[in-house]
């Protein structure tokens, strides 16, 4: 016999009827008041990051086909675009987007110096919309939504001139005291010049002389790789993996993500408890950046790392469990809800099996109509013919036979009746039918 569902288990049949995938709801508003056309769609980009990304690829490309690359410079190169990655994931975001740890002065201004040489805006300005992101995130207020499609939440979203209206509020009052960030906001023209483009091609010139190769792989190819890095987690961070902790919302975990983008694709863990330091919560999980902040906080350059509460992490894990077990059963047929059966007194149930033949057996107070099963029953039907009209109840849990599970599933879809004082099942019933035989009926007939 099936165990019913506790109360706490039960989702509502149209919650698990309505619920798709995240990335498929309603189509958001258009962006812009007038349609877009052939004559007038060059007036709907921002032509300064038009032309900074589209730039960039090219220039890379022409780099590398005309360029020898160095191994020195190659070294350089990857070690630029962790470090400037970094910049981003435990500066820009974990640090200052997030406030996820404190860091002394000396690591904050390594990370603005960093962060700049990203060439991703302004620590306040990239604060700003990724604070937007997540309080509206997937509505028309979520500055890269991802029900707009993957191109616009990895890129899109940079390329044109969105009304400011259309972009949700977010609270920066602390960035705006933040003496740093204010310094790397009024000046970050030419700390972008000098930090990406003109120290990544000194290193590498004064260095070993090669001039060229610092240019296009550490600076350029680099930048275009930190790039594409970043805009991952708005957009393969929505579209690849699961929702472990919520799947209402479209940030998914998934551990290609997290490669790309140093450790920032687990996302749905990190939507919803954006003030942990850690994206990754297991060990074997990816999060470099994670065990930079843990590294730093060793040597105390960094403090006050917050972590949510495992307890209550796995309660988000579990809620989730819960739900696709449920959804996965309703799937399936469990029979008549037990609440639902009719009452019959243990009376009721003899007369019918003696005077109406019915193939009926009592096990823990349920009534099992076993006629089309009889014939069927692995342990011959000499057995399930004994049991008619009997409470067969100790048989059935080791007297004769400890049954397995599959048995009382299979039992579950044979229901007919419970008994009345036929145990604990009697007391689940709020409004118990009348008996379906007349009382006239004596034990004796």
């Amino acid at each position: 016999m099936a165990t019913p569902l506790p109360p706490t288990f039960v989702v509502p049949a149209t919650q698990t009827e309505t619920r798709r995938d995240p990335l498929q709801h309603d189509v958001l508003p258009p962006l812009f008041k007038e349609k877009v056309t052939l004559t007038n769609w060059h007036t709907f980009l921002d032509w300064k990051h038009v032309l900074g990304l589209g730039l960039t690829p090219l220039i890379a490309l022409y780099g590398l086909l005309t360029t020898e690359v160095q191994k020195k410079t190659l070294i350089w190169s990857v070690i630029y675009y962790y470090a400037t990655g970094l910049g981003i994931t435990a500066g820009y975001h974990r640090l200052w987007a997030h406030r996820a740890y404190n860091a002394g002065p000396a690591m904050s201004f390594v990370l603005a110096l960093l962060g700049a040489g990203a060439v991703e805006g302004s620590i306040k300005w990239w604060s700003r919309g990724h604070r937007a992101h997540h309080r509206w995130t997937d509505t028309e207020k979520d500055p890269y939504s991802a029900h707009r499609g993957l191109f616009f939440s990895h890129i899109g979203w940079m390329l044109i001139k969105r009304p400011g209206w259309k972009i949700g509020h977010a609270d920066v009052d602390d960035l705006n005291k933040n003496k740093l960030v204010q310094w790397q906001h009024k000046n970050y023209l030419p700390l972008v010049l000098f930090m990406g483009i003109i120290f990544p091609t000194l290193v590498a010139g004064l260095g070993w002389g090669d001039w060229r190769g610092g240019y296009f792989f550490a600076a350029i190819l680099r930048l275009v790789f930190v790039h594409h890095a970043t805009f991952c987690v708005n957009s393969l961070a929505h579209w690849l993996g699961d929702g472990p902790f919520d799947d209402r919302h479209s940030p998914r975990d998934h551990f290609i993500t997290a490669f790309v983008t140093l450790g920032e694709g687990y996302h749905n863990f990190h939507h919803q408890f954006p003030q942990d330091y850690r994206n990754a919560i297991r060990f074997y999980q990816y999060d470099p950046t994670k065990w930079v902040i843990a590294i730093c906080a060793f040597f105390g350059l960094a403090t006050h790392l917050k972590t949510f509460p495992e307890n209550e992490v796995r309660k988000g894990q579990l809620q989730m469990i819960e739900k696709r077990v449920l959804e996965k059963k309703t799937k399936l047929q469990w029979g008549t809800p037990i609440s639902e059966l009719p009452v019959l007194s243990f009376e009721d149930y003899q007369h019918a099996c003696k005077n109406d033949d019915k193939k009926w057996i009592l096990l823990e107070g349920v009534v099992y109509d076993v006629a089309d099963f009889m014939s069927e029953h692995p342990g011959g039907e000499k057995y399930i013919k004994m049991g008619i009209g009997k409470d067969m109840t100790s048989a059935f849990n080791g007297g004769m036979y400890d049954h397995s599970n599959a048995a009382r599933n299979l039992l579950s879809l044979m229901r007919v009746a419970v008994v009345e004082f036929g145990g604990e099942v009697e007391a689940q019933k709020k409004n118990p039918s009348l008996p379906i035989y007349g009382a006239e009926h004596s034990k004796d007939d």
